[in-house]
């Protein structure tokens, strides 16, 4: 049982507005540029500071409570880096799919980072934090708050955008199929796809300009991910989805990330909610789905 001096912090996924690839980079990774939207569906992660070490238990049974976890990586990290002797024990509540391109583990692991943090007196200064995150995963510091941005470099470095008001009113229809993708090899398989490897810089920066100038046709007409060219192929039944969803109204339907979630926007609730249902009708025995608002309310 956990105790009275728990702290709870949710855990929210996220979805690839846009990824462009701009080449491979000589560390082996690709330099990218993406949009990145936060996504109000999330996991909950509980605290209780404990006397020595790091424990994790779940409600899912396919996620790996031992150190392949970025939760009790982050833990490591941040007791490391701050020179705290305590330890801590969490417990994480699972609705984020898994390998699903939706940055669940990277969300978890920014919210051990700020549990921690708060809990033991707030030793790491933003910047400290964010470096500590960054060392954990590209996306890790894109989850430590809680706003749409540009990431550049890995994914790790962040510009804010502000609020993307021609996403206001819209509503976010999430589709896992059932199946994830590994990142490192979505990744690999895009040198298939040479002209996916280098793409022109800059749209990023275009797309959240149009959306937070109000253009909302504009804006999503830029939603692009160069991992789709690997990922449909291999995958066709991912652009089946997509296919369907623009039938039922969607405005735009992209592949978030490395795969396998499909995202659609849609103009209303009264278009996405029947939308959905008919999703599932046809496809539904396969696929997990959550229809959320588009645009986050701010902390």
């Amino acid at each position: 049982m956990f105790g009275l001096m728990r702290r709870v912090r949710s855990s929210p996924c996220k979805v690839n507005l846009l990824l462009n690839t701009l080449g491979r980079r000589p560390d082996g990774f690709h330099e990218l540029e993406t949009l990145l939207l936060p996504v109000a569906w999330s996991d909950e992660l509980e605290l209780e500071a404990t006397g020595d070490g790091a424990t994790l238990e779940c409600d899912h049974p396919d996620v790996p409570c031992d150190g392949r976890n970025l939760v009790l990586r982050a833990a490591a990290a941040f007791f490391a880096a701050t020179g705290v002797q305590a330890g801590a024990r969490f417990r994480l509540t699972k609705r984020i799919p898994m390998a699903a391109g939706l940055g669940g583990g990277s969300s978890n692991a920014a919210a051990a980072l700020r549990l921690l943090n708060e809990r033991f007196g707030s030793p790491l200064a933003e910047a400290a934090l964010a470096g500590l995150a960054s060392s954990l995963g590209s996306d890790v510091p894109f989850f430590l708050q809680s706003e749409p941005a540009i990431g550049r470099g890995r994914g790790e470095r962040l510009e804010a955008v502000g609020g993307l008001r021609a996403l206001d009113g819209l509503w976010l229809m999430l589709v896992h199929p059932g199946f994830g993708v590994s990142t490192p090899w979505a990744y690999q398989h895009l040198a298939a796809f040479p002209e996916m490897v280098n793409g022109r810089p800059g749209r990023a920066a275009r797309m959240a300009g149009l959306l937070a100038g109000g253009d909302r046709p504009g804006g999503l007409a830029e939603a692009f991910n160069s991992l789709e060219a690997p990922v449909l192929a291999k995958y066709p039944v991912l652009r089946l989805y997509q296919d369907f969803l623009r039938e039922m109204g969607a405005l735009t339907a992209l592949m978030s990330g490395s795969g396998s979630t499909t995202f659609a926007l849609f103009g209303s609730r009264e278009v996405a909610e029947p939308a959905r249902t008919r999703f599932l009708e046809r496809f539904g025995a396969r696929c997990w789905t959550a229809l959320v608002p588009a645009v986050v309310a701010g902390p």
